[in-house]
């Protein structure tokens, strides 16, 4: 016999009733942020965060064996993944300290959440025609995590977070964070893991693509966690929302813009753009003392359009020292670093 309609609503109701328990516990458990005890000022100590990075690299039958990024003459994962953890550390003035604690190479496709998985000798002709991709194309992320027994090893205090590897057309979200209490991370909180003891992220990285693109998904989750992080401040007291102003949307009252957007940029990944505009973007290096005038920037500041330069000059104008107000720390790497210090 079927269950009745309104047994199901219950049910789901109880279920999502659990959830948020679980949540409210989880965050009742951090208890008050300690960053308004502190000194002001000081340099944040370092931290280190271990990653379990899963790189899908199969071989192709029809190429000798090579791998799928040989074959399609891609980057080395093994040689971004390094890159990448200079970079966030550049980026971070030496906080942020990645550690590769654990690297598993997989010699197939990732499965879609249909079943669907590629055979790697179709998918290189699915390039090179480039049409035929299988859709839906999203990942089963809940096949993965238990392939890799990710909520354990995340439990055992192994593992920090997940660094997936793979090429387009995975099926991967660029970041997405699991665990109690998670929330929007460039992609919406992956359900049903709430057993996880902590918040992780699973970034997913394309080899295709290179370091500015990789920092970029860093840079599109700290847009999510520090726009959950100022969720309650309003007005001048919510300082992402001022920190990310550009000329298109704030004529004249231009900061240091968002990821896709410089001071003066028209469009999305415009950072070459010769505009000269006004922008305060200097005051943050001060901070938290904002005041200061602006002055006029181009595309000089950021490195000429190059991706990977305008990056890290976004991330180095975030705020960066001990010390806080109205419940958020001076220190913004420390909760893009790490999720569960977001209350």
């Amino acid at each position: 016999m079927s269950p009745k309609l309104s047994d199901l609503v219950q049910q789901a109701s109880q279920a999502v009733g659990r959830a948020a328990g679980d949540a409210q516990d989880f965050l009742a458990s951090l208890g008050p942020d300690p960053s308004e005890k502190e000194p002001v000022g000081q340099k944040p100590a370092p931290v280190t965060r271990k990653v379990l990075n899963i790189i899908y690299n199969p071989k192709v039958k029809s190429a000798g064996g090579k791998k799928l990024s040989e074959v399609m003459g891609w980057n080395d994962p093994d040689k971004l993944t390094p890159a990448h953890i200079a970079d966030l550390k550049a980026a971070t003035y030496n906080y942020a300290n990645y550690v590769v604690v654990e690297r598993i190479e997989v010699d197939k496709m990732p499965t879609k959440l249909d079943g669907f998985a590629y055979a790697a000798d179709d998918f290189v002709k699915l390039m090179k025609a480039g049409k035929g991709f299988h859709d839906p194309d999203a990942v089963d992320y809940h096949r993965i995590l238990a392939d890799f027994d990710i909520i354990a090893k995340v439990n055992a205090d192994k593992v920090d977070e997940v660094w997936l590897h793979a090429f387009p057309y995975a099926g991967f979200y660029e970041s997405i964070m699991a665990g109690p209490g998670a929330f929007w991370c460039n992609a919406p909180p992956l359900e049903k893991t709430e057993q996880a003891k902590q918040r992780f992220v699973i970034m997913g990285y394309n080899y295709q693509r290179g370091r500015g693109e990789m920092l970029e998904n860093i840079g599109h989750r700290a847009e999510s966690i520090l726009s959950h992080v100022f969720r309650h401040l309003k007005g001048d007291a919510n300082l992402y929302e001022r920190f990310a102003r550009y000329d298109k949307t704030h004529p004249g009252q231009a900061e240091v813009g968002i990821v896709h957007y410089a001071p003066n940029s028209l469009k999305d990944y415009d950072w070459g753009n010769k505009t000269k505009v006004k922008s305060r973007a200097d005051v943050w290096k001060n901070f938290p003392n904002l005041a200061g005038d602006s002055r006029i920037v181009d595309t000089t500041e950021w490195g000429n359009g190059d991706t990977l330069q305008h990056h890290l000059w976004w991330f180095q104008h975030m705020p960066h020292i001990t010390g806080g107000k109205d419940g958020v720390a001076y220190n913004w790497y420390k909760y893009v670093i790490d999720p569960n210090l977001v209350r």
